[in-house]
């Protein structure tokens, strides 16, 4: 028993254990602000999904309807969120189709249904943290194809579609790295490149040596966005929080409701094993 004690308490540890993550590109992932059990919140990301996500991207897994369970009635969903002429009781689809996404943008855009679950990682970040991380990591980047790129998600195909709403910036990305000789092979020291976007997405370069002491003794990867109108950008931020919490919420729409029956299992289970405990003793105290 003492053992099965033991196993359970390192598994409690491990689990509660802090990590850092890192996204795809390398930028790491920010926390993404707790709004999926406001209303008012997840009816604005609601809205704003349906007005800049839904275009190119589905949510076949979720219907009109399952926006009752926000606060919102049939009368406001159908007046504010279906443009479609569909009725409240249908998916929400798209009408592009996959063969007309591959043409424009190289790729079919995914379903969002489930993205918020797909991006979540074990004992770290959740897919939130990723959502609201990747979609206030736009820069401009005039060598792409849209004019856009993302430090989350590096030569993404979709375009920053919310830019106007978070307003101009520049991204200063500063690389860290030891340089090697092309013939050799041999370690010709460190310097670190500074490399800035302008508004218009056009970059400039500086690279400066390092001494032998002083810096990391690996390659590291800093991003700073600044922006041009901070009240606006921070606007901008509280409508992804919004948005984020909104599909957190349609990847799982009871997630609330097992958290709290999870808490009420896990009491029982609690009590259980501390009766079960006692039980052993009583069992086993005659025996020699």
């Amino acid at each position: 028993m003492k053992k099965l004690l033991g196993a359970l308490a390192l598994m409690m540890v491990m689990v509660a254990a802090p990590s850092a993550h890192a996204a795809e590109g390398g930028a790491p992932l920010e926390v993404a602000p707790n709004r999926v059990n406001d209303l008012a919140s997840l009816q604005n990301g609601a809205k704003v999904f349906v007005n800049y996500c839904l275009n190119c991207h589905s949510a076949n897994s979720v219907r009109y309807s399952d926006l009752r369970n926000i606060g919102l009635t049939d009368a406001q969903i159908q007046g504010n969120l279906v443009f479609t002429g569909n009725s409240v009781n249908d998916m929400m689809r798209i009408a592009m189709t996959p063969a007309d996404a591959k043409r424009w943008f190289g790729t079919t855009p995914p379903d969002l249904s489930v993205m918020a679950r797909a991006k979540s990682i074990n004992a770290g970040p959740s897919g939130a943290d990723y959502i609201y991380t990747y979609m206030r990591s736009f820069y401009r980047d005039a060598t792409k194809l849209t004019g856009w790129d993302n430090v989350v998600f590096p030569s993404v195909a979709m375009p920053h579609v919310m830019w106007q709403q978070q307003g101009p910036r520049t991204l200063t990305k500063v690389v860290t790295h030891e340089v090697f000789d092309e013939t050799s092979g041999e370690s010709k020291g460190w310097e670190r490149v500074t490399t800035v976007f302008d508004e218009s997405g056009y970059s400039t370069s500086t690279a400066e040596p390092l001494q032998a002491a002083g810096h990391s003794t690996h390659a590291t990867t800093e991003f700073r966005f600044t922006a041009k109108d901070p009240a606006r950008a921070q606007a901008y931020d509280n409508q992804i929080a919004d948005l984020t919490a909104f599909m957190s919420w349609m990847a799982e729409p009871v997630q609330s409701d097992r958290k709290r029956i999870g808490m009420w299992v896990l009491l029982y289970l609690g009590l259980f094993l501390i009766v079960a405990w006692r039980l052993n003793a009583v069992f086993w105290k005659d025996v020699k």
